[in-house]
């Protein structure tokens, strides 16, 4: 067997639950075209209709994809998408959610992540601790959060519910990341004060440090050796800054590899993301969206502490 058939036969069977005669899309672009195949290669096995749809790769995370591509996606009944850069914030994603398909998303997805890590998770267990901690984030109004490096911010989620990165997608709309592994939550916009101090993975490099200062929800400042991150953000527009995400990693098997895919999924850290939060329940459409990792973090949600200094304490 070949090896990323393996965490292949993981995304359709465990994690997204395909049964026969489902028609299953696998939406790619050239660089994944050798993984979409692998992932076509497992929902046939199951007795799958499926369909491989190869696009140009796109400019950055959060854009949108060719119209037709979008059009696909709603009329599937499940689609895995193993592309360079995420369909996660996007608006085609979010009209075929609530056209009831079950999305698998694997931006920037390598052979390497399909045969070891995150991928090989128990996503029972890691699906019981991310919707505990979601059943605690979901009653909080205010979280505070501190790191060894330097973050210090605090920001509002009264009326907001945690988004639930399980591994587990066998519900008529459910979506998420494949590897998964996470509880995010766009904070109210315009809550988001402090610090942060990104010492895990952004764009892509491990390590260095990134510091991003906020104001009003707003990043108003980041660090001038973040060429390529500041560089993204202005192509994209000023609403590329908004604070879009908070998120905790719950994947034991995740690793921090410099593939924010995975990275964002290590247990023990947490991250923000700059840019759009349309897609799970906030309200600034940016066309971009961007997470920063940050290492032994504190948590306190309305005061009382659920992690500290990466431990959790639930």
């Amino acid at each position: 067997m070949r090896e990323p058939l393996k965490g292949a036969r993981i995304a359709v069977k465990t994690c997204m639950g395909v049964k026969r005669g489902e028609k299953v899309l696998v939406v790619t672009d050239p660089p994944r075209l050798e993984i979409a195949r692998t992932i076509i290669e497992a929902a046939r096995e199951l007795g799958a209709r499926t369909t491989l749809l190869c696009m140009p790769v796109g400019k950055r995370h959060g854009g949108e994809p060719p119209k037709i591509v979008g059009q696909a996606m709603r009329t599937a009944d499940v689609v895995l998408a193993p592309t360079t850069y995420s369909l996660t914030h996007t608006q085609a994603r979010l009209r075929a959610t609530q056209a009831r398909v079950r999305i698998a998303t694997m931006p920037m997805i390598t052979e390497g992540m399909m045969q070891r890590g995150a991928i090989l998770a128990d996503y029972r267990e890691v699906s019981k601790l991310t919707k505990k901690i979601a059943a605690r984030l979901t009653r909080a109004a205010e979280v505070e959060v501190t790191t060894p490096a330097g973050t210090d911010f605090v920001f509002n989620m009264a009326g907001r519910k945690a988004y639930l990165d399980t591994g587990i997608y066998h519900k008529p709309g459910d979506f998420g990341n494949l590897p998964a592994g996470e509880v995010a939550v766009a904070p109210v916009e315009g809550t988001a004060e402090g610090r942060v101090v990104v010492d895990g993975s952004m764009v892509n490099k491990v390590h260095g440090k990134i510091e991003i200062s906020i104001e009003k929800g707003i990043a108003k400042k980041i660090s001038k050796s973040a060429r390529r991150l500041i560089k993204m953000l202005k192509e994209a527009g000023p609403k590329s800054r908004n604070v879009a995400e908070f998120g905790i990693g719950t994947n034991p098997k995740a690793r921090l590899i410099g593939n924010v895919l995975e990275d964002e999924k290590v247990l023990g850290t947490c991250h923000i993301a700059l840019g759009d939060n349309t897609s799970f329940g906030g309200r600034v459409r940016a066309g971009i969206h961007v997470d920063g990792i940050f290492l032994k973090p504190t948590v306190k949600l309305d005061g009382k502490t659920i992690m500290e200094r990466g431990r959790l304490k639930i």
